[in-house]
């Protein structure tokens, strides 16, 4: 109630409709951040805190349940309040959320506070998730809808790359400054809440008031159970779900693993196996580098689909995403000191995983399509963070068995599974490929 009285969603905008370049870049860079925190800073922050590697890999890995969870309470968002609300709210809550870990930082149980905090960001990034793309999809008519499609996906991974590239940097910055490891990183999130501050305030006033965004009728508790329960129904009784499933959970299997274990390769000591490398330099080659080879590959993919189709393009995809990760086989054995090496390297990895992700993101699209098309494509969602989250887990104490070396050479092993589900798909031929006549009308 509180919310609703500080910020009345009847005051926030006179205007049912906004200018979208207004309001959706600054939405979608809102929803990339936590996400990227979560998954990346959270490890960084634990490795420099001297947590092991088989802890971080089961701390970061749970955190990833939200967002495996997210389709089960996607519905409530439809239902309680308006998804422009809900954004306002989520955003209010992830900046308190920043502020909760800058001042847990320095306490000696800091491990233990930060946990709970990652977890609130992380269902929190959730709903935020499920509110904006609602929003998204409400406040813009159709045509707008394929226009901004793009720009969201470049915003999003933009919101990624400020993330994993100038806030590690800044952090580092603060640290060289103070010589204190909590007390960098304590002001590196707290600039983080105050930003989300401004975001949730600007977005309180500047986000339309589109007619179709209103709660759900108080009697229609009994109807949203029972088409609750069909839109699982359906979802489960598509041909071949077990195999669709199996491709949904399986295609990064090898990747999964890789994903926490190589930032801690990076930056652990020799002693360890690592490359040692500092936090700039980890921002600069994995944060910066790293992202903008990985948004290289997934431009790169999707432009090709559109031009073949994904059945021409969908086992290049699978090669070309999962053949890389033997780069750190490389690096585990040799350990190169040239940074020019240990980047090119990296961003070799990460433009094959958004080459080859594009087949995974469009084939979700793929398995989604028919009735109830955005409730399957978020059921879709939820497996695939199953799919990180259970290999990551145990990546952590499976890398502390084998050594970096080993490890790394499994993990290569692991990528065979995704070869064998990607053979037993069902996929059209056309699907994907631009129609003929929308390509010319394009050029």
């Amino acid at each position: 109630m509180l919310l609703n009285n500080f910020v009345p969603e009847a005051a926030a905008s006179p205007c049912a409709t906004r200018n979208p370049w207004a309001w959706i870049p600054t939405l979608y860079f809102a929803e990339g951040l936590p996400n990227a925190i979560v998954t990346t800073i959270s490890i960084v922050l634990y490795k420099a805190l001297g947590v092991s590697n088989s802890r971080i890999s089961l701390y970061t890995g749970l955190f990833y349940l939200p967002w495996v969870l997210k389709p089960l309470w996607s519905p409530v968002v439809d239902i309680l309040k308006t998804r422009r609300l809900w954004i306002w709210r989520m955003q209010c809550v992830l900046g308190l959320a920043f502020a909760g870990i800058a001042v847990a930082l320095p306490s000696a149980n800091f491990i233990l506070l930060s946990i709970p905090l990652f977890w609130i960001i992380a269902f929190s990034s959730a709903t935020h998730d499920i509110a904006a793309d609602g929003f998204y999809i409400l406040a813009l008519p159709e045509d707008e809808q394929s226009f901004f499609v793009g720009v969201r996906s470049t915003i999003y991974r933009f919101a990624n790359l400020f993330v994993k590239g100038p806030f590690i940097f800044i952090a580092a910055e603060i640290k060289e400054h103070t010589g204190s490891e909590t007390h960098a990183w304590a002001l590196a999130f707290a600039g983080m809440a105050a930003l989300f501050g401004c975001l949730g305030a600007y977005h309180g006033f500047i986000l339309p008031l589109p007619a179709k965004d209103k709660s759900g009728e108080s009697g229609s508790l009994s109807r949203f159970f029972r088409e609750f329960f069909e839109t699982f129904a359906t979802f489960f009784q598509k041909p071949k779900i077990a195999i669709l499933l199996l491709f949904l959970v399986l295609y990064r299997f090898g990747e999964a693993q890789l994903l926490p274990m190589a930032q801690s390769f990076l930056l652990d000591a020799p002693a360890a196996g690592g490359l040692n490398l500092s936090e700039k330099e980890f921002s600069l080659i994995y944060g910066t580098i790293g992202s903008i080879a990985l948004m290289a590959g997934g431009i790169l993919g999707g432009i090709l689909v559109s031009r073949h189709g994904l059945r021409a393009w969908i086992w290049p995809m699978v090669l070309v995403m999962h053949l890389p990760d033997a780069v750190f086989i490389y690096l585990s054995y040799a350990r190169p000191e040239n940074l020019a090496l240990i980047g090119g390297s990296v961003a070799l990895e990460q433009f094959g995983y958004g080459f080859g992700f594009t087949a995974y993101m469009l084939y979700m699209i793929y398995i989604a399509r028919g009735e109830h098309s955005t409730a399957h494509y978020a059921i879709c969602t939820g497996f695939m963070a199953l799919g990180l989250m259970l290999p990551g887990m145990w990546s952590g104490e499976l890398q502390k068995f084998l050594g970096y070396q080993h490890f790394f050479i499994w993990v290569l092993l692991a990528t065979i599974p995704g070869f064998i589900v990607t053979a037993l798909i069902p996929l059209d031929a056309q699907f994907g490929r631009k129609p003929t006549n929308q390509s010319n009308l394009s050029r």
